[in-house]
């Protein structure tokens, strides 16, 4: 299998402040990889520069084959303005801009398919409801469709089971698997260490750098584990950009 991501001497961060620190490594394409480390680790930074959202500091971050409409971006929900007055059908087409543009029209074969992704989630019936009275799992469902919807190669996903019940997160794990089945490659900043010992075959153990990657079971070690909270702990969010990374940019 060929590399669908590839990290080289990546640095990510906010206001030349870094997050993440030389992270190297490749990720096959139809991988099924879960993004794990304590709070603070970087997981959604990672994210971010992955999606093109951020810029690294240094190093680069290269994406084999994948123009952006092939990436598919799950955010945390906390970081979605539930306030804004969009209803669940229009922000599931959301999912189709790649095909219809902007402003362009979705269509008679497009409302269908936003209606088949919303009863694929369990949400038939909520397409008129505003999204700022969803519940959390409700939520979850609707960020679910309209990624469904993307029809991306590249699926990321951060923290897609945070603060739901259990049914919402075994359903939405099921559409998981499923696009893994397909070929996709699925990436997911997860917590519950034993969903991810159960589900996922290969793990990145985060902690601003990277403590150890591969096979699921040699990664989630109580050593690994111990070594990566005691990094996030030890790390300065008032750090300056390290001397690598200095040099880097005036190379």
């Amino acid at each position: 299998m060929s590399a669908v991501l590839r990290f080289r001497n990546v640095t990510l961060g906010y206001d030349r402040h870094p997050a993440v620190h030389h992270l190297d490594g490749e990720v096959e394409a139809g991988a099924l990889l879960a993004v794990v480390g304590p709070n603070g680790a970087g997981k959604s930074t990672l994210f971010r520069g992955i999606v093109g959202l951020l810029k690294p500091l240094a190093g680069a971050i290269g994406i084999a084959g994948l123009a952006m409409r092939d990436i598919a971006f799950l955010p945390q929900s906390a970081d979605l303005d539930r306030s804004f007055p969009i209803s669940v059908f229009d922000f599931v087409g959301t999912g189709l801009w790649h095909h219809s543009g902007m402003f362009g029209r979705i269509g008679r074969a497009g409302q269908d398919r936003i209606r088949q992704a919303l009863t694929a989630v369990g949400l038939s019936g909520f397409e008129r409801r505003a999204i700022g009275t969803l519940s959390g799992g409700q939520m979850q469902r609707m960020l679910f469709a309209r990624v469904a919807l993307q029809d991306a190669r590249l699926i990321v996903l951060d923290e897609p089971f945070n603060a739901v019940d259990a049914k919402t997160s075994s359903d939405l794990l099921a559409l998981v698997k499923r696009w893994h089945a397909e070929g996709r490659t699925v990436l997911a900043a997860l917590h519950d260490m034993d969903l991810v010992r159960v589900h996922f075959p290969e793990t990145l153990l985060l902690a601003r750098g990277a403590v150890a990657w591969g096979d699921t079971a040699a990664v989630l070690t109580p050593d690994n584990l111990t070594a990566a909270r005691h990094m996030c702990e030890a790390f300065d969010d008032a750090a300056a950009a390290c001397v690598a990374d200095a040099a880097a940019r005036a190379a």
